[in-house]
């Protein structure tokens, strides 16, 4: 995170604990260097046959079931 020590704030503005968008910019492109893309993986497509002991808890099928972009 910005070290914020070292930043000039205004006294009349609050103060920004999370360093705002700008200097998390900042700090992602000086990390940049250290950072090491993998190789692209491509996945397959798996037959839905395949596909078999999928367990989801009652509470996770009720809210999923409550929300009307799944299918109400």
């Amino acid at each position: 995170m910005t070290n914020l020590k070292d930043r000039k704030v205004h006294s009349s503005a609050p103060l920004d604990q999370e360093g705002g968008l700008a200097a998390l910019r900042g700090d992602c492109a000086r990390m940049v260097p250290h950072w090491a893309a993998p190789d692209r993986i491509i996945a397959l497509p798996v037959s839905p046959s395949l596909i078999h002991g999928v367990k989801v808890s009652p509470a996770s099928a009720r809210l999923v079931d409550a929300m009307s972009d799944y299918g109400d």
